[in-house]
């Protein structure tokens, strides 16, 4: 197993003086060196072959004891120097002070086979300096959830981290999952989680909290040089203007990816948003079944939604905001930093135009296209219909009312179906006459298959691969990485992954809500 390390950001970066995992306020550094704690029987469940193939790896690798042993967190190969990174962030609308990594340990950054740098995090690995009163350590039923959807909205085209590979530990870990009182022992595993960088608001947050401008220059300047390569001209306000606008757009075009597939990430804390414009962190997330603006999977958010789907463009403008405010100590004036949040407001708005049109299959968007998906927005919700099949299903057929009775499979709610019968007709005969005005039926059927997927990770789909994981069987977890390489795709013999979420399933835990627990 060949791997390049470059670790630029523990040789360019201050670091913590003290090493180890005992908890501490660790301040005027950004990382921490602090080793994984060795487990009892690392096993290899599952790996992205996309990822190996990036990192330059082979199958024959992972069939390597070694590779277990890696990436179990028993075993070190050269070049790696692990260490855990320090961020604060505010979570729920409240600033938390430090945070850190406190269950992610990274163990250096690779060059992989494009030449680009890849840092390499194990997520599950034991304690660290950030981990308060915690174990550092994670679950078998999230790890199997982060594995998955890392590689699933990849493959929707959603800009993610990605995940290597899915490793059991063969320890114990005790959890206490609905927070009632009742912790019980549970499978431990890691998922080796891949990214350009793992930076998120909350680094720049932190130093600016303590007042230590000096840190967050360095760290603005190291995070420009090394990920914004293209900004890396002479130093000064135009070019950190330039690199938060930078950061604003490419999460808005985030946020518009995860509306359009219909992603809810469930703990958009400024801590678990990507400076990269990546969806970071898959704790309590989900797909929305029934389309519902309010539905948030996070049980902890069950009172204020606060990170509900409808909600998800105001949350990242209001983390944006909060990083402005951290970053406000390197500017004479507010404007430029106005002017990136305006940025971000006109690329949602932009991103929004554009995916309006293409999940309708329109040529090109005219400003009555967003009275007609508003409209069809509030019919979904009203009939409680299925988003992913709905706008699926209104691509297999031509437009009109006629289609109705096919979209009728979509609908969760017989009565509800006849109850909105007749503005359903309407609807489609404004879409028809929309369509019409392109002409080109087949091009509206193309471009609307390039952005609906037929198969997403629905909740309900992925408890069923941890129960039979739980049961020994890993077969759910690679029939569903299988099927979710393309998404995109009609996979005859596959229908069972494209059907509407089973009644069984509306209430069960981890196929409705999830929480936090770990």
């Amino acid at each position: 197993m060949q791997l390049n390390f470059d670790n630029r950001f523990i040789a360019e970066l201050p670091g913590d003086p003290v090493a180890g995992p005992q908890a501490r306020q660790v301040k005027g550094a950004l990382w921490s060196s602090v080793a994984p704690t060795p487990v009892a029987a690392p096993r290899v469940l599952a790996w992205s072959p996309e990822v190996v193939a990036l990192l330059g790896l082979h199958a024959e690798d992972i069939a390597e004891p070694r590779f277990a042993q890696v990436f179990g967190g028993n075993a070190l190969v050269p070049g790696m120097a692990p260490f855990a990174t320090n961020y604060g962030g505010h979570q729920f609308g409240h600033w938390a002070g430090q945070l850190g990594d406190g269950r992610a340990i990274s163990l250096g950054e690779a060059i992989a086979v494009d030449g680009r740098r890849q840092e390499l995090q194990l997520k599950g690995a034991g304690p660290t300096p950030y981990s308060r009163f915690a174990d550092g350590r994670a679950v078998l039923r999230s790890s199997i959830r982060e594995f998955l959807c890392s590689e699933a909205m990849a493959h929707l085209g959603v800009p993610t981290t990605r995940a290597l590979c899915l490793v059991g530990t063969g320890d114990a870990v005790i959890r206490d999952m609905f927070y009632d009182g009742h912790a019980a022992p549970e499978p431990g595993a890691i998922v080796c989680r891949v990214a350009p960088s793992f930076l998120r608001f909350g680094h720049f947050e932190l130093p600016a909290a303590r007042g230590d401008v000096a840190l967050l220059r360095r760290l603005v300047d190291f995070t420009i040089a090394r990920d914004f390569p293209e900004l890396d001209g002479p130093a000064g306000e135009a070019r950190d203007a330039a690199w938060f606008a930078q950061v604003c757009t490419r999460t808005a075009e985030l946020m518009a990816h995860w509306m359009r597939v219909g992603f809810v990430h469930g703990v958009m804390n400024t801590d678990n948003l990507s400076i990269l414009g990546l969806t970071i962190d898959y704790g309590p997330y989900g797909w929305i079944d029934d389309f519902d603006p309010d539905w948030t999977p996070n049980t902890t958010d069950r009172q204020g939604r606060r990170y509900r789907y409808g909600w998800q463009s105001q949350v990242a403008f209001w983390n944006l905001s909060r990083l402005a405010g951290a970053l406000s100590p390197l500017f004479a004036d507010p404007a430029p930093l106005q002017a990136g949040l305006q940025a971000y407001a006109d690329a949602f708005a932009a991103c929004e135009r554009r995916d309006t049109a293409a999940k309708l299959g329109l040529a090109q968007y005219t400003p009555a296209d967003a009275a007609l998906m508003a409209d069809l927005r509030a019919l979904l919700h009203a009939a409680e219909v299925d988003m992913t099949l709905f706008f699926r299903e209104l691509g297999e057929h031509a437009p009109g009312p006629q289609a109705l009775e096919a979209l009728r499979e979509t609908f969760y709610d017989a009565t509800k179906s006849e109850l909105h019968a007749a503005a359903f007709t309407d609807w489609l005969t404004r879409y028809a006459a929309r369509c019409a005005q392109d002409g080109d039926e087949a091009a509206r059927r193309a471009r609307m298959r390039a952005v609906n997927p037929r198969y997403v990770l629905r909740n309900y789909l992925a408890q069923e691969a941890i129960d039979r994981a739980h049961d020994g069987d890993l077969g759910g977890i690679h029939a569903l990485m299988e099927v979710l390489r393309r998404p995109y795709e009609d996979q005859p013999g596959r229908e069972a992954f494209a059907r509407k979420r089973p009644d069984w399933a509306r209430d069960r835990a981890g196929c409705s809500m999830l929480s936090c627990s770990s």
